[in-house]
């Protein structure tokens, strides 16, 4: 999805214009990939542009960073308030937000502990990342060739920049097959996560998702839509899921910053129920979207107003 340009981004406590947020052809994380990142939504809300559960994605991006060896140069406090001055700043109520961490210019080899760290946010209007017509009608996925890379060949709890070429390569394979999304299976066989967001099944009335040990990204909108599942009286599992199981749910969908809940209608050819989003996955729908935008009282502490 092409990006719109606004009119500032916030790089190492300052904020920069957009056509001048630039870095070297040597930094670093471009030729080796380290780095981490967070991506995170803010919508508008009766009070102004409301960032969800901004402090748990930055604590989240400071998990990420201790994990591969980085020391952000600012303190999570800091970081909340420069999202929230740089949504300000470009007078934007909705958009998508994305906080960076990586390895700048001055140092060249695999040896990162010297290299300097460089911070920066930038934001912009984002729509649905599976599109408006996978939000309400459901989107068709395949189970990839590529595996979950393993934890201990890279730490798959960290959200980290080069780890994305795994998605990425299944993410192709699924577009160029003709489907929507892909699941990724674990070097175990187990089902872990799609390539950006979370996955759940729903069988004999309880929402089931793969452990951490399956390798998946502990997910903020995943833990989002536990917790309102858990409000509705809805029993939660974190268990290993076959992709079998994939293909006999009684309803599946995902959920992500980006993606923000979507029904799934098939895997791998195979009709999940009736084809059409279920009655649990829509109504987790509709309460998490009034949720980010401010309009359920018991989750109103989940959105940071940037003003």
């Amino acid at each position: 999805m092409p990006i719109t340009k606004t009119d500032y981004i916030w790089m190492d406590g300052e904020l920069v214009n957009w056509d001048d947020a630039k870095v070297h052809i040597l930094t670093h994380s471009l030729h080796y990939g380290c780095g981490v990142f967070e991506g995170v939504r803010a919508y508008k809300t009766a009070e102004g542009a409301g960032v969800f559960r901004l402090t748990d994605h930055i604590n989240r991006l400071f998990s990420s960073a201790r994990m591969l060896m980085m020391e952000i140069p600012f303190s999570r406090a800091q970081l909340v308030e420069a999202v929230k001055q740089t949504v300000v700043a470009n007078k934007i109520e909705e958009c998508y937000i994305r906080p960076i961490v990586y390895l700048g210019y001055g140092e060249m080899g695999l040896n990162t502990l010297n290299c300097q760290v460089n911070t920066s946010i930038a934001v912009w209007p984002w729509g649905a990342y599976l599109g408006d017509e996978g939000i309400e009608k459901g989107v068709r996925v395949k189970v990839s060739s590529w595996r979950r890379h393993d934890p201990n060949a890279m730490p798959s709890a960290a959200k980290s920049t080069g780890m994305y070429i795994n998605s990425s390569l299944a993410k192709a394979e699924a577009l160029k097959s003709g489907y929507d999304e892909a699941v990724l299976l674990s070097q175990q066989g187990y089902v872990s996560e799609c390539t950006g967001e979370n996955i759940f099944v729903i069988r004999n009335d309880r929402i089931v998702t793969p452990p951490l040990a399956s390798g998946p990204l502990a997910g903020i909108t995943q833990d989002s839509v536990l917790t309102i599942a858990r409000d509705l009286g809805i029993d939660v599992e974190f268990a290993n899921l076959l992709r079998s199981d994939l293909y006999v749910a009684e309803e599946a969908f995902m959920s992500g910053t980006a993606a923000e809940v979507v029904p799934i209608s098939s895997v791998d050819d195979r009709v999940v129920g009736d084809g059409t989003p279920g009655p649990v996955t829509r109504k987790i729908q509709d309460i998490y979207k009034a949720a980010v935008r401010g309009q359920v009282d018991r989750y109103r502490s989940w959105v940071e107003h940037a003003s």
